[in-house]
């Protein structure tokens, strides 16, 4: 099957650039021809406040691109349309709704003539709506979801979201894990290891991820490191640091984390802790295990499906101070960060992919839920 991803891949960062590479090789490793058509320019500055490419790829490239898509040329984005009429099957990765116009300019320029097949369209959802929504989310995607052929989600959360939107087929797969290429150069975990009395909060820094709420259910004589982009909140965080009398015990560490950066972040920390108020599909669990800690999770979207409580990690309530506070002070019970570090394995991707895979082709082939 000829196959075109329409999304961002490296030099770009990101879970969405790292889902959309490694999806090419997959399918390309399941025998597909695949190409990748990504972007020159992909959102306009103002709406992402960091820095959007990254000089050193976290995984490996896929080698065939093309990287012409502009948000500020819509004629470029009707011109990919036609360029890719002859594929098979036509996936839109959509990260967020701002990228639905030029994906409409490519649905217009997929259109071909009654007599000749087009493309099958399918909608590869990271997030249906995003977690924190602006007037013009609803509408954007319900156009695009109307338009395609099929929509592939990763929860049935946003399998009924899709289905409340638009008449199109959706179908569920869970989403696989795609890791930073530096993450699994790590020791096998080790049971013995001292307790640093130190947390580690990682990745981008948004409300919805609760940071604020870990800060407040930090337990006495325990330090956490926060290190990620901030999504704006940087001097509200600083400020609740610094009112909680936190200073000596919060490390902020604001700023892009290369792939090679990732397992020093780990070396001295006995748990990853994710206070997420909302949320789909992570790979911060899998990651945390990658490195061989124990991960303190809420229980939304996928977070604890991916955590044994009790076993490689302890679940919260999400939003809840009082909640994971109690969870902290669990966690730090004698012998309880060994024991549950002892529990840690580090995922196996290829089942994940091989049913992802299988999900993706089957949605296009047969446009059945």
């Amino acid at each position: 099957m000829r196959i075109a991803i329409v999304g961002p891949t490296y030099p770009y960062k990101g879970g969405g650039a790292a889902h959309t590479t490694e999806l090419a090789h997959r399918l390309r490793a399941a025998g597909h021809d695949v190409v990748i058509e990504s972007w020159r320019a992909q959102y306009p500055s103002f709406l992402y406040p960091g820095r959007q490419t990254a000089d050193t790829p976290d995984g490996e490239p896929f080698g065939n691109v093309r990287r012409v898509l502009d948000w500020r040329r819509p004629d470029g984005w009707v011109a990919c349309g036609r360029r890719l009429r002859s594929a098979d099957l036509v996936v839109l990765a959509v990260l967020s709704p701002v990228q639905v116009p030029p994906y409409l300019g490519i649905l217009y320029g997929l259109r071909r003539r009654a007599e000749a097949a087009a493309p099958r369209v399918v909608a590869l959802c990271h997030n249906v709506l995003p977690h924190e929504r602006k007037p013009y989310d609803t509408p954007l995607m319900r156009a695009l979801l109307r338009r395609v052929d099929g929509v592939l989600v990763h929860s049935a959360a946003q399998a009924e979201l899709a289905r409340a939107l638009a008449p199109a087929p959706v179908t569920t797969a869970q989403m696989a894990p795609h890791l930073p290429a530096g993450a699994r150069e790590r020791a096998e975990p080790d049971a013995g290891r001292r307790v640093h009395r130190r947390l580690l909060f990682f990745g981008l820094v948004r409300p919805y991820k609760g940071l604020d709420v870990l800060i407040r259910a930090l337990p006495e004589g325990v330090a956490l490191r926060v290190a990620g982009e901030f999504w704006g909140g940087q001097a509200e965080t600083e400020a609740l640091v610094a009112e909680l009398g936190l200073t000596g015990r919060v490390e902020l560490r604001p700023g892009y984390v290369a792939a090679e950066d990732v397992p020093g972040l780990f070396e001295d920390v006995d748990a990853l802790v994710l206070p997420y108020r909302g949320g789909t599909a992570s790979q911060q669990v899998w990651l945390g295990h990658e490195q061989g800690v124990p991960v303190i999770a809420t229980r939304v979207g996928t977070l604890g499906d991916h955590v044994t409580d009790g076993v490689d990690g302890l679940l919260a309530e999400p939003g809840s101070v009082e909640s994971l506070r109690e969870v902290l002070a669990r966690f730090y019970a004698p012998g309880e960060p060994e024991r549950l570090r002892a529990g840690v394995k580090a995922v196996d991707p290829g089942p994940y992919w091989a049913a992802y895979v299988e999900a993706l082709v089957s949605a296009a082939s047969s446009g059945e839920a």
